[in-house]
């Protein structure tokens, strides 16, 4: 019997990548096109501009954004990323935040 080398630590990480990116594709194909009301969902949402009164209260005024709402059962995630931020990133004065 000859001796065969095995599959080098480069093919493994290689093949680990490209099957974890597979199931990730995946699950948001599955989570973008199923319905409301299923199992698993992954919403999102073009927010343009939010300026209500109490959104500028709460410091969560933007121009340009995007919601993403992922439910998984009965867990509920929810993330809002925004580009032009109209409120200060915090409600503290300049001389406090030290």
């Amino acid at each position: 019997m000859a001796y065969r080398p095995g599959v080098s630590l480069r093919t493994r990480l290689i093949r680990t990548f490209l099957g974890t990116m597979i199931a990730i594709l995946a699950l948001l194909s599955v989570g973008l096109t199923a319905p409301a009301d299923g199992p698993f969902t992954i919403d999102l949402r073009p927010a343009f501009f939010s300026l209500d009164p109490q959104s500028i209260a709460e410091s969560r005024a933007h121009a340009v954004g995007l919601d993403v709402d992922v439910k998984f059962g009965s867990l509920h995630l929810h993330y809002k990323w925004t580009a032009i931020p109209l409120a200060p990133p915090t409600t503290k004065t300049p001389g406090t935040l030290l």
